[in-house]
């Protein structure tokens, strides 16, 4: 992980940021989330905090909001997991306080702006606080795993491989009786970045097959759509035949597809997911509170999962409300936090963030005002 443009906000604010991801329960203090030094069980936070977005990350919200308001009685945070670009469009209406994205923001859509919650001038703090594996998930009977390589993958879901007993898939899978019923793809009907993300792999390792690119929102292909990350997996797990891709959270008892890197076909894990994210560099020309991850999806490093997704939360790194700009901070810190991310990995299987990048991501945290 690249670290050297966050070198200039030196070891006092790095010092700092570390003891904010400390105060996991966000006692004391206000405008950091907390102090240590507060009584356990003090409140500190109180109101209202509302955000929306990825529907990937909801588990993951869902247990910062349990841990954050068992501290903080007197605070309720509210979280409408409407897909990802429903949620930066609401952010950036002002409509929400923070955003959970699939993706970070692009440059170019920063620059158009505005973004009505944040001060004038403000920069967007962006961190990547949830880490998961995008898991291909099937329903075909008596089979819970398959091997597939990028390009029979990416032929699937353009409805240029419609069997299951296709040659394809077979010659990957020795020893496996595949069926001869129908394969129905299915995908997210609504802009999404786990599409974004899912497509992304596809565009970037099969090319000549995947020719949309990278997308939120799904061409014209065919198959089967369905609505947010629940739609999908309902769809899957309602049908004979079906694939899809959703968060691995979410894969339940469903077959899933180990994908092939280099020689190796590696499945999803926490730790396959957790090691493409450090193989990979940073974004250039942001600024220091924009963490966005540029994902190496073509890597064969050994035990790597390329397709996975890093879902970020986002806000401003000034709000026009001060009494808001506390209460981001305090949920942001306690999500970065070695103990909200044990709480997200456990409820939710995903990838706790390196001690490296929490240095960075708690840094910016405390620039938030």
């Amino acid at each position: 992980m690249k670290i050297s443009r966050f070198a200039q906000l030196g070891a006092v604010a790095a010092v700092a940021s570390l003891a904010l991801a400390g105060c996991a329960s966000n006692e004391g203090g206000a405008s950091s989330g907390g102090s240590s030094e507060a009584p356990a069980g003090a409140s500190s936070l109180t109101g209202t905090l509302v955000g929306g977005g990825a529907s990937s990350q909801e588990v993951a919200v869902q247990a910062w909001t349990q841990g954050l308001q068992t501290a903080n009685p007197d605070l309720t945070i509210d979280y409408d997991p409407s897909g990802s670009g429903t949620g930066r469009e609401s952010f950036q209406a002002g409509a929400v306080q923070f955003a959970g994205s699939d993706r970070a923001f692009k440059v170019d859509e920063i620059t158009a702006g505005p973004f009505d919650g944040c001060a004038d001038g403000s920069d967007l703090v962006e961190l990547p606080t949830y880490i998961s594996p995008i898991a291909v998930v099937f329903n075909l009977e008596g089979i819970d795993s398959l091997n597939l390589d990028a390009t029979t993958l990416a032929k699937i879901f353009a409805g240029q491989i419609t069997t299951w007993n296709d040659p394809a898939i077979a010659a990957l899978n020795s020893g496996v009786s595949l069926p001869a019923t129908a394969i129905t793809p299915v995908h997210r009907s609504d802009k999404s970045g786990t599409t974004g993300n899912f497509t992304d792999y596809l565009g970037k390792t099969a090319p000549d097959v995947w020719t949309a690119g990278s997308v939120e929102e799904w061409p014209a292909l065919g198959g089967e759509a369905a609505q947010g990350t629940s739609g999908v997996i309902s769809a899957v797990e309602g049908g004979q035949g079906t694939i899809g891709y959703a968060d691995a959270s979410r894969a339940g008892n469903l077959g899933t597809v180990a994908i092939q890197v280099g020689s190796d076909f590696v499945s999803y894990s926490p730790e396959a997911a957790a090691a493409i994210v450090d193989a990979s560099p940073e974004e250039e020309g942001r600024a220091a509170t924009d963490i966005a991850i540029k994902l190496d999806r073509t890597s064969t490093e050994a035990g790597v999962y390329p397709i996975v997704l890093v879902s970020y939360l986002i806000g401003c790194a000034e709000y026009k409300d001060a009494a808001t700009a506390e209460l981001v901070k305090g949920f942001f810190t306690y999500a970065a936090s070695e103990e909200g991310q044990d709480a997200a990995a456990s409820a939710a299987g995903s990838a706790p963030i390196s001690d490296t990048l929490r240095e960075q991501v708690t840094t910016a945290i405390e620039a938030i005002k």
